[in-house]
């Protein structure tokens, strides 16, 4: 089973060290390479946590309007349903780990997608899907909920999704990229 993905798009890598169906707990855990200037929006989760461990260079976390920069063996957490987001402000890569507490096959597979399509050209370089309905697929996959105005999208993208699994787009165009 493949555990390492890397985004060409962002030059990020992400390594499956625990998948949530795996002996020693429910939780995922992933282990992301970051460079200078990745990162992710605010975002937040209605059902899991995430608490994160710096394991080499400086990775910032803001969770609600607290901005931490976290160093090696430093920990944080994004508990469910608080407004999170992680980046890398340095000049130098970081590495840190991503425990998703319960763990979540869903936030598991919409990595691997988002990847894949990235990998595929099937993503803008701004790393968005170039369909509408891979997105709200990833969305709705991973339990990710934005604020503000993006939040209004939400709702449609999710019914784009669902007439994907329903009419068979899902399970020939992007579950292949979870296997």
């Amino acid at each position: 089973m493949k555990r390492t993905f890397e985004n060409p798009l962002i030059g990020d890598t992400v390594h499956f060290t625990k998948f949530a169906h795996e002996p020693g707990g429910s939780a995922t855990i992933i282990d992301v390479e970051l460079k200078p200037g990745g990162g992710n929006g605010l975002h937040f989760h209605k059902t899991m946590a995430e608490q994160f461990e710096c394991l080499e260079g400086i990775v910032s976390i803001q969770v609600g309007k607290l901005v931490r920069q976290l160093k090696p063996g430093e920990t944080a957490t994004a508990p469910a349903g608080s407004l999170h987001r992680f980046f890398n402000a340095s000049a130098e890569p970081a590495k840190f780990r991503v425990t998703i507490d319960p763990g979540h096959v869903g936030f598991e597979h919409t990595l691997k997608i988002a990847y894949g399509l990235a990998a595929d050209g099937l993503m803008t370089k701004s790393g968005m899907p170039k369909k509408l309905w891979h997105m709200g697929t990833l969305i709705r996959l991973s339990d990710t909920n934005v604020p503000g105005l993006f939040s209004l999208l939400q709702r449609p993208m999710a019914w784009l999704a669902q007439r994907a699994l329903d009419d068979g787009r899902y399970e020939k165009e992007l579950k292949p990229y979870t296997d």
